[in-house]
């Protein structure tokens, strides 16, 4: 018996700074390493407590200077300064300004 070709099943991932429900492969993963550090998986495949945000610039201001600190909550980490500013490096080189997806 042949199996049907259904559609495929895309895994979906919420901001945690805007909490919109986007796909895998448009959001960026960020990992808490096994060290303590904060860093960003382009693999999305590093071992670690992850979280994600999506590619807007707003997001990550967001989640790096917002006050209520959605990154470190969802990686149960406080971020360090050096972590903070090479994500904040990271999110300059995002492609378009503030746009969706």
């Amino acid at each position: 018996m042949a199996q049907s070709k259904g559609p495929r099943h895309v895994p979906q991932r919420t901001c945690v700074a805007c909490r919109s429900v986007s796909p895998k492969r448009g959001a960026v993963r960020i990992v808490r390493t096994a060290e303590g550090r904060v860093e960003v998986d382009e693999t999305g495949k590093r071992p670690g407590r992850g979280a994600y945000l999506c590619q807007r610039k707003s997001c990550w201001e967001a989640a790096l200077t917002g006050r209520k600190d959605p990154l470190g909550h969802s990686l149960k980490v406080a971020l360090q300064p050096a972590d903070r500013e090479a994500l904040r490096s990271y999110a300059l080189r995002l492609p378009g300004s503030d746009e969706e997806g």
